[in-house]
């Protein structure tokens, strides 16, 4: 074929090459974004009536926001904390619906972005006691820790003791003064520790499921000191307009998954090694957002 042969033919190619994309689902590389990928991929195959790949464990935030700028993918959920942070590199902010709007703004003005409505829960850091001994000191908030702290033992993992949002701002904002200084271990011994009544509070995460397996108690931080960290799906602006029903679907699942929903299904894989796929199916279906079928 000679250039201008070739040259004419081009927008052709283009357009049998774009005729044949596929709308692409990314995620993290831990097991709730494994369910929320699974989830968004099942959702999307429902409401197109196409397939839809998956390119999951992506690792971490930069590696899947660099997938999304490339066009590697076309969707994955983000934290807003994250984003505000790690991303757009901006100082945390306690507020979630500033928060949202900032990420959203600046996502669309740097990127070119969208950043959908939040999925319903916040995965920012907890921190956790035994459910009988916070019903026995009738501790629920965080405010109320400090006459108890100094009969404590607390435990965290390595990244808590280093972080803004960590140890140090925790205790100033709260007044904490525990027994000891923390025991700093591997984020998946935490909970042994805390059952085992080695440590009385740790340092987890909102959505972690072992949480409501082993009746435990998350105290509220009523002083807005971790910055919030809502699930939000991430599109690519060119993608929701190539794919109609990706953003109406998209949407749909706005402020449908509650924190005891996630932390449900984070154990469901975790703790009874049941597939990430089948759990994101089980809870699409019970919401009514796909068919039984």
């Amino acid at each position: 074929m000679d250039r201008r042969a070739f040259l004419a033919s081009l927008p052709l190619l283009l357009a049998a090459c774009a005729g044949r994309h596929r709308p692409t689902v990314g995620s993290k590389n831990f097991t709730e974004q494994l369910i929320l990928g699974e989830m968004l991929g099942e959702l999307l195959e429902s409401a197109m009536h196409t397939a839809v790949d998956r390119r999951l464990y992506l690792a971490g935030t930069y590696i899947c926001h660099q997938a999304l700028l490339a066009g590697r993918i076309d969707v994955y959920v983000e934290y807003t904390g994250t984003a505000l942070a790690a991303v757009l590199k901006e100082p945390a902010e306690g507020d979630h619906r500033r928060v949202f709007q900032r990420v959203k703004e600046e996502y669309a003005r740097r990127f070119n972005l969208t950043v959908m409505p939040p999925l319903g829960f916040d995965n920012s850091f907890a921190m956790i006691m035994r459910g009988d001994q916070a019903r026995r000191m009738g501790v629920s908030k965080l405010s109320q820790l400090s006459g108890f702290a100094p009969q404590m033992r607390l435990g965290v993992g390595y990244e808590f003791l280093e972080r803004q949002d960590g140890y140090k701002g925790l205790v100033q904002t709260y007044g904490l003064k525990f027994a000891a200084e923390p025991r700093v271990m591997d984020l998946g011994l935490l909970y042994r520790a805390l059952q085992s009544r080695q440590v009385d509070l740790i340092a987890g995460a909102n959505t972690d499921g072992l949480i409501a397996a082993l009746h435990l108690a998350v105290l509220e931080d009523d002083r807005h000191y971790f910055p919030p960290y809502d699930a939000v799906p991430i599109a690519r602006a060119d993608s929701l307009a190539r794919y109609p029903a990706m953003r109406s679907a998209l949407e749909r699942l706005a402020g449908q998954i509650t924190v005891e929903a996630m932390r449900s299904m984070n154990y469901a894989v975790d703790g009874e090694k049941r597939d990430a796929a089948e759990i994101a199916r089980e809870f699409l279906r019970q919401q009514k957002f796909i068919s039984i079928g």
